[in-house]
């Protein structure tokens, strides 16, 4: 079992590389297809875009030397807004939108703070999401606390994608060493600087050495490294960019294993380097003989979208009442979901295509009602995509539009073997197509279509009290409009019922959203009986009825108000199918709505390899703790896996507290595809902003020391945690897309999964006791219960890691194992088990299943055996001028012993003058 296990984690490894969504492509060493995109929130500034090419020019240069003459950036993207003028420079975009950024230039994600960070949470060598700098970063107003752009820039690509960490922690920024002095936590440790206190107070600053907090036996919370200015130190990027001499990563020579920073904790001690070195980038390039090219740029304003429905109505759409659910999911999108000012068009294809709708520009309600009419309302038929496909090429042609760039909403439910062979013609083309499978036997080879162009993929089954259709067509709302005009789905539920039973519920609307609500009814055999009741107990009687798609809707006129909407539903018939979809905007332009995104690590998967659900929940871009998130994971067969998503920063969860939830998901019932829903909600007072920083940021500079003296920066404003915002109550419901899943086992009585690795361990002295907290793993990764715990100790760091299972054991017999993601804590004396001139003691663990699984060895904890050794004179105190006031004291003290030695001399010699001019007395 233990090489089932190795095997089972090698694949993981390279299924963990996450969903693609960036379209850089790295080619001839240069990457090629680089999005900047400026967030339609922020103001005209021409200047931001000339600052961009400036930063991603500086950034090319200092990357390709950086990285021993392998990489630099080729071609780069500048995606500007709608809402900027129109102006002859600027091109309609092709694939490029805000879904496929590298970088985005967007208001700070904390009011206030300007800090560079990488959206990123996954694990060691996976790519991130994207880089997050404030227009005020790129217009240079940040460099004294940042350093300059280019450089900073290349830090967060690092990140971004080769999936690295920093190598300074604001958490642990100080660190007890074997030289038996508190360092600072960095790479390397060839760089020098000052520990120091630096406090001001209005224009008055002033500096002191730091004292040693008596529980940590390290440096007070205030202490801050300073760098000296002047450095000859190389390494490292990851560390502080901004000192001049620093031009390289961390390698496996320099790299400083002892100190506590995310990228030892994360990459199991391995350099920057070393995990660079193992990329597919790295990999497929050999360094270039001569200096690249400056980057071109190409500026790109967003443009109305142009979209046209390539809609199935073969013969098996009359299955299932599969193609009543179609009409009333795209009547759904075309009157709430696709924006004004977009073109849309229509085509219908069977075994042949028919053009249903020349584009037209949605302006109002009128066009709107011409497309639902068009919906198709007989199936018969064979099945022929590619026909729909080419149909939808005449449209855009025909309509004077480009077709790089246009949308295909294509929706097949049948298998077409002949999809193939208009599949490079897509490529080609420029457009691109979002797929929606409906039920089992739906075509997969469109997924390459799909995967290819950078278009959405859903599925819905034929269960349809998931509202998977209706789900889907929601998640195809543009990525390029502001957040605060799109519409964000409030709830999305279904029930079978028989007659007279009732579906109830309640939907919160809570003060960032409730701009044009919209509550969505549908039936299968007959209108049900309807209640709709506001927060203050009245009825809503509006809802207009169409009975021949059987839906029922109203639209709430203006901000609805706020607080808990109730709803009834009685069925009127046997075996009835009831869903219901709610969608809201924001309630206020200015304040940016909670918004939930989801998706999966992979698009495509083969058991038994394990998947990760990520779903995160933001106001902006501040992350939201505290919700309750739930994951329903639907099989093409309609079987529905609920899991209970963690912010935890254990299991699957990379980091606590960044409003990113996550669980593995290894329940797998067949092949085939898989769709993904969240639902978030927060009670009052349990979800808060979080304010207080984010992970994967580039570091602040406190200062520099030039000439022995501190030359500090304003201090980064601090964010106490009682100020967080506290939030009311709110529902969120999003689509994730669809996966799908291959060779799945008929065995499942198979114990495949070992437990997952501890990440979170700690550990503390008290005297002679070492107490270790942990988060509970499970029997299956992060399910169930494990077995047991084997807690191993050592002096050294590198034989623990490499050699766990010759390390010391402690014994664990007392030590009952609680259910998964529950808090673990332990105590053990100390003991003997010290080694002889060992100054720490490091401790790691693995946790061990029912079948004698284990998980991989924990991230390492350890503790100080020695008390450290502090700067001298801790009580010593100096303003920021650089004069120590001790030196001062000392000096006048001094001089004060030196005049009195003056004077006491003086007045001896004159004394002895005297006594020789006086008249001696003889006996």
């Amino acid at each position: 079992m233990g090489i089932l296990r190795s095997v089972i984690f090698l694949l993981v490894l390279y299924q963990l590389q996450g969903s693609k969504s960036s379209l850089v492509q790295l080619k001839s060493n240069g990457y090629e297809g680089v999005i900047v995109a400026i967030n339609p929130s922020v103001e005209e500034n021409e200047k931001l875009i000339e600052e961009i090419k400036e930063m991603v020019t500086a950034a090319s240069t200092y990357l390709f030397e950086a990285t021993e003459k392998r990489f630099f950036f080729k071609s780069v993207s500048i995606l500007i807004p709608e809402t900027w003028k129109k102006n002859p420079l600027y091109k309609r975009p092709e694939r490029e939108s805000y879904i496929h950024a590298d970088v985005l230039v967007a208001p700070p994600a904390v009011p206030g703070v300007d800090e560079p960070y990488t959206k990123k949470f996954t694990g060691c060598g996976e790519k991130g999401e994207y880089i997050h700098l404030t227009p005020d970063f790129v217009l240079r107003k940040k460099q004294n606390e940042y350093g300059p752009s280019g450089r900073l820039l290349v830090h967060e690509w690092a990140h971004l994608r080769w999936g690295v960490f920093d190598e300074y922690s604001e958490d642990q920024p100080f660190y007890a060493a074997k030289s038996r002095k508190i360092e600072a936590t960095r790479c390397s440790t060839g760089i020098t600087g000052q520990n120091r206190v630096y406090t001001c107070q209005g224009n008055s600053c002033v500096t002191r050495q730091c004292r040693i907090n008596s529980t940590t036996k390290l440096y007070e919370k205030d202490c801050q490294f300073f760098p000296d200015k002047d450095q000859t130190e190389k390494a490292s990027i990851m560390y502080m960019q901004a000192i001049d001499s620093v031009t390289e990563f961390c390698n496996k020579k320099n790299h400083n294993k002892e100190a506590p920073s995310i990228q030892n904790e994360k990459c199991s001690r391995k350099s920057i380097w070393e995990v660079i070195s193992t990329s597919e980038d790295f990999e497929n390039t050999i360094p270039m003989a001569s200096s690249p090219p400056h980057p071109v740029f190409s500026l790109l304003r967003i443009s109305e979208r142009v979209v046209c429905f390539v809609l199935d109505r073969s013969g098996s759409m009359s299955n299932g009442d599969r193609l009543n659910r179609m009409n009333q999911a795209a009547k759904y999108f075309l009157l709430q979901i696709i924006e004004n000012e977009s073109l849309a068009g229509m085509v219908h294809f069977h075994s042949t295509a028919i053009v249903q709708n020349e584009l037209i520009q949605i302006t109002n309600s009128t066009q709107r009602d011409l497309l639902v009419q068009k919906l198709p309302t007989i199936a018969s038929g064979g099945t022929s995509i590619c026909s729909g496909i080419r149909a939808a090429f005449q449209v855009f042609e025909s309509g004077n539009s480009q077709v790089d760039g246009s949308e295909i909403l294509l929706l097949t439910d049948g298998e077409d073997s002949t999809a193939g062979e208009c599949l490079d013609e897509v490529k080609q083309s420029g457009v691109i197509v979002h797929l929606i499978a409906l039920g089992p036997d739906a075509d997969e080879a469109v997924i390459e279509m799909n995967t290819a162009t950078g278009g959405k993929h859903f599925y819905a089954s034929d269960n349809a009290t998931s509202n998977g259709l209706i789900d889907a067509f929601s998640g195809l709302k543009s990525g390029n409009t502001d957040i605060s005009k799109q519409p964000l789905q409030l709830e999305s539920k279904g029930s079978n019922l028989n007659k007279d039973d009732w579906m109830n519920g309640t939907v919160v609307i809570d003060r960032t959203v409730g701009m044009d609500t919209y509550f969505l009814i549908t039936w299968t055999k007959q209108l049900p009986a309807i209640s709709l009741r506001y927060p203050n107990g009245s009825l809503e009687n509006g809802f207009q009825v169409d009975s021949a798609t059987k839906m029922a809707s109203v639209s709430i006129p203006g901000v609805a108000p706020v607080g808990i909407w109730t709803y009834n539903l009685q069925s009127k018939q046997n075996m009835e199918t009831l869903t219901i979809t709610i969608n809201s905007r924001a309630a206020n332009s200015s304040v940016p709505p909670i918004t939930v995104n989801a998706k999966m690590n992979k698009d495509t998967n083969s058991f038994p390899n394990p998947m990760i659900v990520y779903a995160e929940v933001l106001q902006g871009f501040t992350p939201i703790l505290g919700a309750n998130v739930t994951a329903f994971i639907e099989s093409k067969n309609g079987k529905t896996t609920v899991l209970e998503l963690l912010d935890n920063g254990a299991g699957a969860d990379s980091f606590k507290d960044d409003g990113v939830y996550s669980r593995y998901f290894t329940t797998y019932s067949e092949n085939g595809r898989y769709s993904l829903k969240i639902r978030a909600h927060g009670g009052a007072n349990a979800a808060t902003r979080n304010l207080r920083g984010l992970v994967n940021r580039a570091a602040f500079i406190p200062g520099w020391v030039v000439d022995g003296v501190i030359q500090g920066n304003q201090p980064r404003p601090e964010i106490e945690k009682d100020t967080e915002t506290v939030l009311e109550n709110f529902s969120r419901t999003t689509i994730g897309g669809a996966f799908v899943v291959s060779n799945v086992s008929n065995n499942p009585s198979l114990d495949l999964y070992p437990p997952s690795q501890i990440t979170d361990l700690e550990a503390s002295r008290d005297q002679e006791e070492i107490r270790l907290t942990w988060t509970a793993p499970g029997d299956d990764f992060d399910v169930g219960r494990v077995q047991q715990y084997i807690i191993r100790i050592s002096g050294n760091i590198l034989d623990l890691q490499d050699k766990f299972d010759d390390a010391v054991q402690v014994n664990t017999m007392d030590l009952l194992p609680k259910e998964a993601n529950s808090k673990e804590t332990f105590a053990f004396k100390e003991g003997n088990m010290a080694e002889e001139n060992a100054t720490h003691l490091f401790i790691a663990m693995r946790s061990m299943d029912k079948s004698n699984l284990t998980s991989d060895i924990s991230n390492i904890a350890q503790v100080a055996l020695f008390i450290p050794q502090a700067d001298s004179n801790p009580d010593e105190s100096r303003p920021s001028s650089g004069i120590n006031i001790s030196i001062i004291v000392l000096s006048v003290v001094g001089s004060v012993v030196i005049i009195s030695i003056i004077v006491s001399t003086t007045v001896c010699i004159l004394n002895k003058k005297r006594k020789s001019n006086s008249p001696s007395t003889g006996f």
